[in-house]
């Protein structure tokens, strides 16, 4: 039986509605020790963060393994963890106290996921990770021409990288280089809004087409610094 998300147009399965409540009172509890989010109004979460998640979720294969690169909060990984127990997620995230959060909701919500208090291009060049996922993805992390190069270091060949960005058509001009150099082709825009408020958002898709070099991810923050 499926429902509608409370705020939102978006259906969910009908027994993980109270699971979104939870998840709501969760991250109000926690905020203020685990700092979390400046948005805490319940309409707000539920559009911004869980809708925004939920958004999308088609774009996630049956049964892949999945990394994402700072979780933070946990969106989009938790709420698509709610809607899909098929995913395995692995969750990074290089802030201690918010790794401990993201313990604490995969323990009441029962998610399949593992949690690692990394960064990413430290992973990235570590071979028990490196192109070892079926797909990865990112919101509100970085540019996209850098999250390029945290993320499809760690795809298989075959795999994908969704990246979850606001009004981008700019980010995703200036990301084609990066893209090519490290193995990817952007396969999918996908353009929506958000709220009574028209938020723009949209989730690129970039296809790993072939293997990323050995000098990818650069590594002492020049991921930010110096751009791809």
């Amino acid at each position: 039986m499926k429902t509608i998300l409370k705020y939102t147009d978006i259906e969910i399965a009908e027994e993980n509605a109270d699971k979104f409540d939870i998840l709501y009172r969760e991250l109000i509890k926690n905020n203020e020790v685990f700092n979390i989010t400046s948005i805490t109004d319940e309409k707000e979460v539920y559009l911004k963060h869980f809708a925004d998640s939920l958004k999308g979720v088609d774009n996630f294969l049956d049964n892949s393994s999945v990394i994402e690169i700072g979780s933070g909060g946990g969106f989009p990984s938790v709420p698509i963890m709610i809607e899909r127990p098929d995913l395995k997620f692995t969750l990074v995230e290089s802030t201690g106290k918010k790794c401990k959060y993201l313990e604490k909701l995969r323990d009441i919500l029962h998610l399949n996921c593992e949690i690692i208090n990394a960064r990413a291009e430290e992973l990235g060049r570590k071979k028990e990770y490196r192109e070892k996922f079926d797909l990865s993805t990112a919101r509100a992390v970085a540019r996209l021409n850098t999250l390029c190069e945290y993320c499809l270091p760690l795809v298989k060949t075959g795999g994908k990288f969704i990246a979850y960005k606001g009004s981008a058509d700019d980010e995703v001009k200036q990301a084609e280089n990066a893209v090519e150099i490290l193995g990817g082709k952007i396969t999918s825009v996908k353009k929506y809004f958000l709220g009574e408020e028209r938020m723009s958002r949209t989730i690129v898709e970039i296809e790993k087409i072939k293997n990323t070099p050995d000098l990818y991810p650069r590594g002492r923050g020049l991921e930010r610094k110096k751009p791809l």
